[in-house]
């Protein structure tokens, strides 16, 4: 998640790998259903990443990264707004929304779950070719079971 004092995510409790990956690509369909607009996206899977500060073999976050290609370069503007909106209407909370600090200043909302123990990260990229909302999805920090280690994929 999207914690700005660390980069310790926080603490999402005890499940499997292949679980949270299930789970995350759950929440990235659902964010994709609150686009609202015409478009395709890529087709990407989860991979698993370290928790910083914890052990490596007993925990673990998943992290989700896929982009949404609207049908139309008009809908672009459209797709975001519909998200900065319905987000929060979804148990949402966005923590940060504006221009970043690329030359192409790109429009890029951050945005917390607390119930889902899940973040994400969507940057507006319209002058790229073609124009996309690049988006990437985070879990806290799980501990796998007892006697289990982390499955890698």
């Amino acid at each position: 998640m999207t914690d700005k004092e660390s980069d310790k995510a926080p603490f999402a409790g005890t499940s499997t790998s292949s679980d949270v990956s299930d789970a995350l690509e759950k929440v990235s369909s659902g964010i994709y259903d609150l686009i609202g607009v015409k478009g395709r996206a890529s087709d990407s899977r989860p991979g698993v990443s370290e928790c910083s500060g914890r052990d490596p073999k007993t925990h673990f976050s998943v992290f989700h990264p896929w982009s949404f290609y609207p049908a139309s370069a008009s809908d672009l503007d459209v797709a975001m707004e519909r998200l900065k909106s319905a987000l929060p209407q979804n148990g949402w909370k966005i923590v940060e929304y504006g221009s970043d600090n690329s030359k192409n200043k790109n429009t890029t909302l951050i945005a917390d779950h607390d119930g889902k123990k899940t973040g994400v990260k969507i940057t507006q990229r319209t002058k790229n070719d073609p124009p996309k909302l690049s988006i990437e999805v985070v879990s806290g920090c799980y501990k796998v079971p007892e006697g289990q280690t982390v499955e890698q994929f």
